[in-house]
């Protein structure tokens, strides 16, 4: 990856402002690109593209090269002539302040059953979507999921508890209408999506999408590559993933999802997520893989364990998954518990780092999230969707500690030829943002929320916490103001992005 210095926002689709409850493809995906394209940005850091699984989280989902149709964007179905305006006006899908994932699910799936009800199957361009198998494990598995009522596979009657070419073919012969249903929701997404990257592109602005390390147990990849999977003969989890205790956690993590059997991966040279890779760098021009930590070692955890107390760490891969796509544009999510073995990963790898300001200035020199603590080969972030947007945690900041903090965010700030302003909570949050942008970071990346210095309802999630507040963030229209615009491509003309 080239390191021309560049600068961003980490915004989600679904985040966006509109109509019908959640942020999709449509008109306001342009507008925001243009907002971006105003602010002299080229980054757009978004979650992964795949449909939501426990908890609405985009990083448990049930297939690995699905697309989330909850994206789609009714507007343009309208405009198609697929859909009448009215249907879309006389249901509810919440009121657009948060996502209303329930409301979502059930009448955006309404709306586009109705539209397909008028789409032409027929049509060449379709047809070759369908032959080309581009949606067959998404609308596979949704066919199933439909035909047993959302059980989950493990759940299905025996005949079908058990992938097979032949149960393939009779599941798409004897339900064909609602097979061909799925593919549509993956078809329109694809039109819809390329439309939006293409406008990006021509604004010169880069989309950086991301992948989640594991997939939900009840998913079309483990229901029909259960091989790569850590199951037993009866294709139960034998081990799940976590995190250790640490300091934030007596008891660990026990994220319950099922690890993989790297050994049989690595006999068939890891084809499964090469294509995994490879699809979603169809989609977008760089790639963030989360838990990056895990293809060095992964916490492995006994299925049915009551905490993540008593797992191990497993050998990964290493560098061995990597070694044919080196050249690939690849960001390592690489927070965490880091060792000597995550070290030498990332430098057999060369992908860029992460590195958190909101975590820099605890008064140790030697802290790595500090900017001066930089090389160019990293991108630096103010937070994730993980984080307390940056307003708030100064704001839960004691005295004492709020001090400490603003004294060492001066030092940093002079090692870089600049004064920080204190006069409010927002200047010290832009002071923040202002060391990212003039750090060695060849990227700078900057949530919405914190450009926006908003407080912790704007938090976008609260790991380990199921909450229907999670995954919810949207955005309103006003919030893109020329003001901000303006102020922003300030900093990306003195810091040379």
């Amino acid at each position: 990856m080239e390191k021309t210095r560049k600068a961003g926002i980490l915004l989600h689709i679904t985040s966006l402002p509109g109509k019908y409850g959640v942020g999709s493809l449509g008109q306001e995906a342009i507008k925001f690109i243009d907002f971006m394209a105003k602010a002299n940005l080229k980054l757009w850091q978004i979650l992964p593209l795949t449909p939501t699984g426990f908890g609405d989280s985009p990083y448990s989902s049930f297939a690995s090269n699905g697309l989330n149709y909850y994206m789609i964007d009714l507007d343009e179905l309208v405009k198609d002539g697929l859909l009448d305006k009215k249907t879309c006006n006389n249901l509810d899908f919440g009121d657009n302040e948060r996502v209303n994932y329930e409301l979502i699910y059930k009448n955006k799936t309404y709306c586009l059953k109705e539209a397909f009800t008028k789409f032409n199957i027929n049509s060449l361009d379709f047809q070759n979507y369908v032959i080309g198998k581009y949606a067959n494990d998404y609308a596979l598995f949704m066919t199933l999921k439909t035909k047993f009522a959302g059980k989950p596979w493990y759940m299905w009657p025996n005949e079908y508890r058990d992938y097979s070419k032949k149960i393939e073919e009779k599941i798409i012969a004897e339900n064909e209408v609602d097979y061909l249903f799925w593919v549509f929701t993956q078809y329109i997404f694809t039109k819809q999506w390329n439309k939006i990257h293409d406008y990006a592109k021509s604004k010169n602005i880069e989309i950086i999408g991301d992948i989640p390390l594991y997939l939900a147990y009840d998913s079309v990849d483990v229901w029909k590559y259960y091989k790569y999977f850590d199951l037993d003969e009866s294709k139960n989890m034998i081990n799940v993933a976590g995190c250790p205790p640490d300091a934030f956690s007596e008891d660990g993590q026990l994220w319950g999802n099922p690890v993989y059997n790297w050994d049989a991966l690595k006999k068939d040279n890891y084809s499964w997520w090469l294509n995994r890779i490879n699809n979603t760098l169809k989609y977008v021009d760089i790639l963030r893989i989360d838990h990056f930590r895990g293809f060095d070692r992964f916490y492995s955890i006994k299925n049915g364990s009551p905490n993540a107390r008593n797992g191990k760490w497993v050998d990964g891969p290493k560098l061995d998954l990597f070694k044919d796509i080196l050249d690939y544009k690849i960001i390592a999510e690489d927070l965490g518990v880091i060792d000597d073995g995550v070290i030498k990963l990332m430098e057999d790898v060369k992908f860029p780092g992460m590195k958190i300001l909101e975590f820099a200035f605890d008064g140790n020199p030697k802290n790595e999230h500090k900017p001066s603590n930089y090389t160019t080969n990293c991108v630096a972030y103010t937070g994730t969707h993980d984080n307390m947007p940056l307003c708030q945690y100064i704001l839960d900041l004691r005295p004492n500690e709020i001090l400490n903090y603003v004294a060492d965010i001066a030092k940093e700030a002079s090692k870089l030829d600049f004064s920080i302003k204190t006069n409010s909570t927002e200047d010290i949050v832009w002071s923040i943002i202002e060391l990212g942008y003039r750090s060695k970071a060849f990227m700078t990346i900057i949530p919405l929320q914190d450009y926006l210095c908003q407080k912790g309802d704007s938090r976008m999630n609260f790991p380990s916490n199921v909450s229907t507040a999670n995954w919810s963030y949207r955005a309103k229209k006003e919030y893109f103001t020329d003001d901000l615009a303006k102020r922003i491509k300030n900093l990306v003309t003195i810091s040379k992005r």
